[in-house]
């Protein structure tokens, strides 16, 4: 590839965000926030990936539909790094993807940009509380408990709500 026809890194970002997460396929990996960084080194693209934690099964899964869409796009000469430190948190989900979570059926994670914050669902921890109020994603009701810690993915607890007493996977705080 010719160095003054090299993409933008804005573009490839773009083009990454139409490579789904495989386990919440309504959300890009961008969205996701685990492309950490794009960049060019000379005529070599480096995509640096976080997965959302260290044994996460469909991290190379992630990196072949990586690879795929770039090599779709034209990128011959790159390399995707695995990134580790510092470690994916749930804050780096963009604004969109927890809407898109939410509009899925998903309750996206209590975290920092929640009113009760990041410090709410660390306080209830400490506290033994099982549960947090979660908002039900269909009917938007608190009245929701946790079925059990362990939901569809690792990422995911397993919730019902008692208003609708639709079950729902909430997305757990990282």
């Amino acid at each position: 590839m010719v160095t003054d026809t090299l993409p933008s890194t804005d573009t490839i970002r773009n083009w990454l965000g139409e490579v789904p997460d495989p386990e919440i396929p309504v959300i890009s990996v961008t969205d996701l926030g685990i492309v950490r960084d794009i960049s060019w080194q000379g005529d070599t693209l480096v995509v640096a990936v976080t997965p959302t934690y260290s044994g996460c099964p469909a991290t190379a899964f992630i990196n072949m539909e990586i690879e795929a869409k770039l090599r779709d796009k034209g990128i011959e000469d790159f390399r995707i790094e695995r990134r580790l430190s510092p470690p994916w948190t749930s804050d780096w989900l963009t604004p969109e993807a927890r809407e898109k979570l939410r509009a899925y059926g998903i309750a996206p994670p209590i975290d920092g940009t929640a009113p009760d914050g990041r410090t709410a669902a660390r306080a209830a921890r400490l506290a033994g509380r099982s549960n947090l109020a979660v908002d039900c994603p269909r009917c938007g009701s608190t009245d929701t408990e946790k079925v059990s810690q362990h939901g569809s993915t690792p990422c995911k607890a397993a919730y019902r709500c008692r208003d609708c007493l639709e079950p729902f996977d909430y997305f757990k705080c990282i």
